[in-house]
């Protein structure tokens, strides 16, 4: 991901100003596989990602764009073969209702570049009752070893 980092102009941790990119350019910028996700809203298979059974301490950010989404200690293991979260920095996420392939989701996008992250749910766990199915494919992992934390 850090080679990809530094070939995205508008990759930030710290920048929070909405991006207004075309697909177009996201195309030439983005790794195939995190285009078709995040910008065409497609899925990876369950079981495949590599935070689904992930439990390191740190943070998870937009894997386009660098917007911090989650911290370690909102994700739980759910067995629903994605990545699940209960709650997500207000400030990181955005949701569009989502009635594509004869259901009602709500859709969870980064708030900063609009890229699709998954889908959230009302049958999560307590605190909130939810449940953010993410894909791995659109969330970069820093532990907090690594940012001195």
């Amino acid at each position: 991901m850090q080679d990809q980092a530094k070939n995205n102009p508008y990759y930030s941790r710290t920048e929070t100003a909405k991006l207004n990119v075309s697909n177009d350019e996201w195309k030439k910028i983005l790794a195939p596989d995190l285009y078709a996700i995040s910008r065409e809203a497609a899925t990876e298979r369950p079981f495949t990602g590599k935070y689904n059974e992930f439990d390191e301490l740190g943070e998870y950010y937009c894997a386009v764009c660098g917007n911090h989404l989650f911290r370690s200690n909102q994700k739980f293991m759910s067995s629903c073969g994605w990545p699940s979260f209960f709650e997500a920095d207000k400030n990181g996420v955005a949701y569009h209702r989502d009635s594509s392939h004869g259901m009602e989701r709500i859709e969870v996008v980064c708030k900063r570049c609009d890229s699709h992250l998954g889908h959230v749910f009302n049958d999560g766990p307590a605190p909130t009752g939810t449940r953010y199915c993410m894909n791995s494919v659109s969330l970069e992992f820093v532990g907090d070893s690594e940012s001195g934390k």
